[in-house]
């Protein structure tokens, strides 16, 4: 049996480099002449000479942040896909951003995670990445059936039916947040459920703590971890324990300083810039808006891509709870909608190793009779599909800093 998921994770650096840069220039022309986006984007450049590192770091970058206002104006994907017909599922992610999946084999290619992180043909998944929406469950449905595996559709929440299907079914995986991993291993504790047929876990959607994974390796457990978005699917993923994660296969990852086109040097913190070799969603310079930084060598493991640290922050105010993007422009839509706020702060925080959120507001004494937190709790549902709690504070309390999302974790 193979150590790797495919071959292309054991050839030489530098053969893989040429590859890439060789396939560069095709794949920004393919984009360039199928894309609308990209014809506009890439009007002026000579694509064609695009072929290194260098000169692909002259082109221009798409954030993230940008997709709310870029989509809003030509839905559903900006013109950034060549035929919006062959997509076979839309998702809505809090923004709210659409991502498209289509049809194939693996299309977020998350095999290669699920593979190094020692899941097999015949192994029992509970995936609990929500399928409803956003595409996270998906991503991680077809990442374990690559590898052979059956998965349990699970989703996240409804901790006591989670633990009941375990002790029915018996699965040896585990996928979905680690914050959630470790709920469950706390009911189960509470409720006396038995769980260790749970051997191994691959998490994603939000930063494996030490003090977590300490805890899985006490319940037994081998965690690893992916990193993926839901606009590129996997960028890279742990292949031995506190060692970086590995660049994926197929796509080509900068790091860059935030706010320009710029890379950073080798080791020094920047945001992730990843250029997409997938026809169907080709992302030229995407900016994720996640703070990381490349790592000297190769991995133990014997892959030879690349390795980054992992995820180390956000290069924007843009903040991941509980696998969910919240972004500055849904805290100002909320402090719309009710016009007795000030000002608010969204600050996010973290207890008994959950996320947390709290929306302060300003509020000036003769508004506080008129104000409905509830009806705020709402708005706060509704526009990032979690729930937060409000706190009123007087007006003048919060500092004219332009911090919009406080992330205190």
């Amino acid at each position: 049996m193979s150590h790797f998921y495919h071959p292309l994770e054991g050839q030489s650096a530098a053969v893989r480099e040429d590859y890439l840069m060789s396939a560069l220039a095709d794949q920004l022309s393919f984009a360039k002449s199928h894309c609308d986006y990209y014809a506009a984007r890439l009007a002026d450049i000579d694509v064609s000479q695009i072929n290194s590192r260098a000169a692909l770091a002259t082109l221009p970058i798409t954030r993230k942040a940008d997709l709310i206002e870029l989509q809003a104006a030509k839905p559903p994907f900006a013109g950034m896909t060549p035929n919006q017909h062959s997509v076979g599922r839309i998702f809505q992610s809090p923004g709210p951003i659409h991502e498209p999946e289509c049809d194939g084999h693996d299309w977020w290619r998350m095999g290669q995670a699920f593979f190094a992180a020692g899941f097999r043909q015949g192994d029992r998944v509970q995936n609990c990445l929500s399928y409803h929406l956003t595409p996270g469950g998906f991503m991680m449905d077809s990442g374990a059936k690559a590898c052979g595996c059956s998965v349990i559709p699970a989703g996240p929440g409804q901790t006591e039916q989670q633990l009941a299907l375990i002790g029915s079914l018996k699965p040896n995986g585990y996928c979905g947040t680690p914050s959630f991993l470790n709920i469950l291993l706390e009911k189960a504790q509470q409720l006396d459920c038995d769980v260790s047929s749970i051997t191994k876990a691959l998490v994603s959607g939000e930063a494996l703590t030490a003090p977590l994974k300490a805890r899985f390796v006490e319940a037994g457990i081998a965690v690893k971890q992916a990193y993926a978005t839901a606009d590129l699917g996997l960028i890279a993923f742990e292949s031995v324990s506190d060692d970086g994660l590995v660049v994926a296969e197929d796509i080509i990852v900068e790091i860059v300083r935030p706010g320009t086109l710029t890379p950073v040097a080798d080791g020094e913190v920047g945001e992730v810039v990843v250029t997409s070799f997938n026809r169907d969603y080709p992302l030229i310079r995407f900016a994720t808006g996640d703070l990381s930084a490349l790592m000297g060598g190769e991995s133990r493991c014997g892959r030879t891509n690349m390795r980054i640290k992992g995820w180390m922050g956000r290069a924007d105010q843009t903040c991941k709870v509980k696998g969910l993007f919240v972004h500055p422009e849904q805290v100002e839509r909320i402090r719309c909608r009710h016009s007795e706020l000030a000002k608010v702060r969204l600050v996010i925080a973290s207890s008994n190793h959950n996320d947390t959120m709290c929306l302060l507001c300003e509020v000036d004494d003769a508004q506080r009779s008129q104000l409905d937190i509830a009806a705020i709790s709402a708005s706060i549902r509704a526009e990032t599909q979690l729930s937060g709690e409000v706190a009123l504070v007087a007006t003048g309390t919060l500092a004219n800093d332009g911090v919009v999302i406080e992330d205190k974790r």
